[in-house]
């Protein structure tokens, strides 16, 4: 495992070498809650808006910022000043960047529990037949979180690294520890209440009702048998969940502010899209309203006015549809709820294990990633992480792996809008990429290739092949021909409905498989 402890010092000094990059507004969002939380009682926290960014994580979050504003102090404690509005002195940049590096090492621990505890392959040396190797360089190396957190800027890899310790302990059956690690994440970051609908079906399933040969048709019900309930097992669950909840918000619900809490958790103003499309079915909506006003407007059907905005803008602020009605958050849930219940029925009735489980969780994030309201395009992320798991155990998954992270991680793109850092996403997209094909090939030994790319069909390659003459013309043809003035958000808009047809196509493969598959595992001790 010498090799393990090589690539994480290789990744390390690579994200060292990104420190000067560009960063976006995210890092002042990050010194502004350091800031929140060092400078002001607990009480304000969530009140406090001097800022327009102001605090909306859960509480464990907030309570990580301000044990971080301690060693932030010694850097430079001007970074600590609320009123010190786009503060970024070298030493904060330099905190900062070393911060989001020093967390990582949360992932590369879960990473090395997992190989270590959760794979049978133990090879000695690295190796493209190594399970362990190839797990380890998609998770480490991922091109999603390389530009995110360490040039983009967040915090994504440490919380990545608590998902997969708790998927980890999940499958191989210490399931009361992963309920605990899941509910400790969900006090980090919200957001994973997408993933969370899995976690919820397959703890109540096979925890609690776990199989047995008794079959009585008296007492059998939606396909348990409710003699099966282990009581005791449910209600320690609940426990370890209340619990870490109560942790999380008590000092707020003491004080009177849950609400004031929950209203900046989920913020219902904000708009169907985020300023950069993410790469969904709403990016496709927004395009036939956009297509519906021209041709409205050129037939005579439509008369615009002064006032009147297309959400196809682009932008945060543009929150109406012209033609098409106007989606509500209630109705993306409606939808995201019923794109994930034949899954979850087919996990109640047949868990199949981990690989099941895993699968399930993966398709949750791909629901709510599709049909969420206000998804982030960062949110690809969270359907390719578990992703890797399934890739690297089953030459099917490969597939619909390739399709979900090539475009998913094209789609990533526009985050990087400077021209310094153009050719540093394009390298390691590339080196990504072909890591990813390379490795898998290797992995399952398959020999279907079309044009150069494995496990795809015809169509499907050409697609793939597609996103360079997309990125040939959103660089260097669209400012060429006169329209970057005109029309500056015609590559993002080219860009995110580009990619969507290929997540959406991965996301079909993906469920088609998963409905049909058979009762087997992951690959465990």
């Amino acid at each position: 495992m010498s090799w393990f402890y090589t690539f994480v010092c290789f990744c390390c000094c690579l994200k060292l070498l990104l420190i000067p990059s560009y960063h976006s507004t995210d890092f002042e969002v990050h010194r502004n809650w350091l800031a929140i939380t060092h400078s002001l009682p607990i009480s304000d926290w969530y009140y406090e808006e001097t800022s327009q960014w102001t605090l909306d994580y859960p509480p464990f979050f907030a309570w990580f910022e301000f044990v971080m504003s301690f060693a932030a102090k010694v850097f430079d404690k001007d970074m600590l000043t609320v009123t010190n509005l786009d503060y970024a002195s070298k030493a904060t940049v330099v905190f900062q960047r070393l911060s989001v590096i020093f967390t990582d090492f949360v992932l590369i621990f879960a990473v090395y529990r997992f190989i270590k505890q959760s794979l049978t392959d133990k090879e000695k040396e690295p190796s493209l037949k190594s399970k362990a190797f190839v797990f380890t360089v998609l998770m480490l190396f991922n091109f999603g979180l390389f530009i995110v957190d360490h040039i983009h800027f967040q915090y994504n890899g440490f919380l990545y690294g608590i998902l997969l310790l708790s998927i980890q302990k999940m499958t191989v059956g210490n399931m009361p520890q992963g309920a605990f690690l899941f509910a400790v994440l969900l006090n980090f970051k919200h957001l994973f209440l997408y993933i969370a609908p899995s976690y919820f079906v397959y703890l109540l399933r096979e925890y609690c009702f776990p199989t047995s040969s008794t079959k009585s048709r008296f007492t059998q019900w939606l396909g348990v048998n409710v003699a099966d309930l282990k009581l005791f097992r449910l209600l320690g669950l609940a426990a370890i969940v209340l619990s870490v909840f109560l942790v999380s918000f008590g000092p707020f619900i003491w004080m009177g502010d849950t609400f004031q809490v929950l209203s900046r958790l989920f913020p219902v103003q904000r708009g169907l899209c985020h300023a950069y499309w993410a790469a969904n079915f709403w990016s496709l909506y927004n395009l036939a309203d956009k297509v519906l006003v021209i041709v409205g407007s050129k037939i005579g059907m439509i008369q615009r006015t002064g006032g009147q905005a297309s959400m196809t803008g682009g932008l945060v602020a543009q929150q109406e549809h012209i033609v098409l009605p106007s989606i509500s958050p209630l109705v993306t849930a409606v939808i995201t709820v019923f794109s994930m219940l034949p899954l979850l029925i087919r996990l109640w009735y047949k868990p199949s294990g981990p690989n099941g489980f895993v699968r399930s969780l993966t398709v949750c994030a791909y629901c709510s990633f599709l049909f969420g309201y206000h998804v982030h395009e960062k949110a690809i992320i969270m359907m390719i992480i578990p992703f890797c798991i399934l890739a690297i155990q089953s030459e099917k998954s490969s597939r619909p792996f390739l399709l979900l992270s090539i475009p998913g991680n094209y789609a990533l793109f526009p985050l990087l809008f400077q021209p310094f850092e153009t050719p540093i996403k394009v390298v390691l997209f590339l080196a990504y990429s072909l890591f990813s094909c390379l490795a898998l090939v290797k992995l399952h030994g398959t020999k279907v290739w079309s044009f150069g790319i494995p496990f795809v069909n015809h169509v499907e390659a050409l697609y793939i092949w597609g996103l360079l003459p997309l990125h040939i013309y959103c660089n260097a043809i669209h400012s060429v021909i006169g329209l970057e003035s005109k029309l500056p958000f015609i590559p993002l808009m080219m860009t995110s409905v580009y990619c969507t047809f290929g997540i959406i196509w991965s996301w079909i493969l993906l469920y088609r498989d998963s409905l049909n598959q058979e009762s087997t595992v992951v690959t465990l001790k």
